[in-house]
């Protein structure tokens, strides 16, 4: 069985959409945001650099959000962390007085550290100053009220507000998307493009699972031109080179199911890709609840 992860394809011509669940995103996007730093260097004009930046906070984390959790994003436990209480205390907070003896179960915190990968370009001359911010969007940008989501958005609203290019990246079915005065497209993913001279108007590809991703341009300062971006061979690459087919058993059904449903050429590799991750003594990606 694990000779059918060696340089196996994914059965989706776009984006996968199996990358998302179990454990294999914080793989996939720290890998996507270095192919797309490769490309964009070697493409730069002499007086452009490309870095690559890191956004981290703490949250904590309740035990029915780690039970419902579908994804992991980039993050690393860091906890649990115990509080110290007074017996008094933690009988008015759980409700429960403990007699002499006898135990007392309670919830620790436990704390995540987040981080967020994406790339900033700065034009060096004549003086050095952000152009085009890359983001390639993480399930803790999606999550309602979240920190992650709270430190994208204030970033994300000083590019709209003129200051330099926003490019978004949106690979992800699952989470609350970006807000925007306009509905963006009915489609699974999108790709978003806004240039300072001309926020707030953006445009935005749909991106789909069934046809490869859309290539997108990179702008910089005018009159420089764009750098074209083309996803879908970097996706595939990451796909093979990173095995993923040893990891994700397609008979698992999706939920939400995708919309519109695989054709009928789509279904049949379906159906015969229970790999590695379902062979004996292996264990299956873990999927959450939506």
């Amino acid at each position: 069985m694990k000779s059918l992860a060696l340089g196996m394809k994914s059965p989706f011509s776009g984006m996968d959409p199996y990358i998302e669940y179990g454990r294999l995103w914080k793989d996939f996007h720290g890998h996507l945001i270095e192919k797309i730093y490769d490309v964009v260097s070697a493409a730069l004009p002499r007086k452009y650099v490309a870095r690559a930046g890191e956004r981290s906070y703490i949250s904590l984390i309740e035990e029915e959000e780690k039970q419902e959790r579908q994804f992991e994003p980039d993050v690393s436990v860091t906890g649990p962390r115990e509080r110290k209480r007074n017996p008094q205390s933690a009988a008015r907070t759980t409700g429960v007085v403990a007699e002499e003896h006898e135990s007392v179960a309670v919830r620790a915190f436990i704390e995540e550290h987040f981080e967020e990968r994406f790339i900033d370009i700065y034009e060096l001359e004549p003086e050095r100053r952000l152009v085009t911010s890359i983001e390639v969007l993480s399930p803790s940008n999606k999550k309602p009220k979240s920190p992650g989501r709270k430190k994208y958005l204030r970033k994300r609203q000083a590019l709209l507000l003129g200051h330099a290019n926003l490019v978004e990246i949106d690979l992800l079915r699952g989470g609350a998307r970006m807000p925007m005065l306009d509905p963006l497209p009915g489609s699974p993913y999108y790709l978003l493009v806004s240039r300072e001279r001309t926020t707030p108007l953006c445009r935005v590809w749909p991106a789909f699972f069934d046809r490869p991703l859309p290539t997108i341009p990179i702008p910089l300062s005018h009159p420089d031109p764009d750098i074209p971006l083309v996803l879908q061979p970097m996706v595939a690459a990451i796909y093979e080179r990173s095995r993923y087919a040893g990891d994700i058993d397609y008979s698992l059904p999706l939920n939400p199911p995708l919309s519109p449903a695989p054709t009928t050429p789509l279904e049949q590799p379906l159906r015969g890709r229970k790999v590695a991750a379902s062979a004996p003594g292996k264990r299956r990606p873990r999927r959450g609840k939506r």
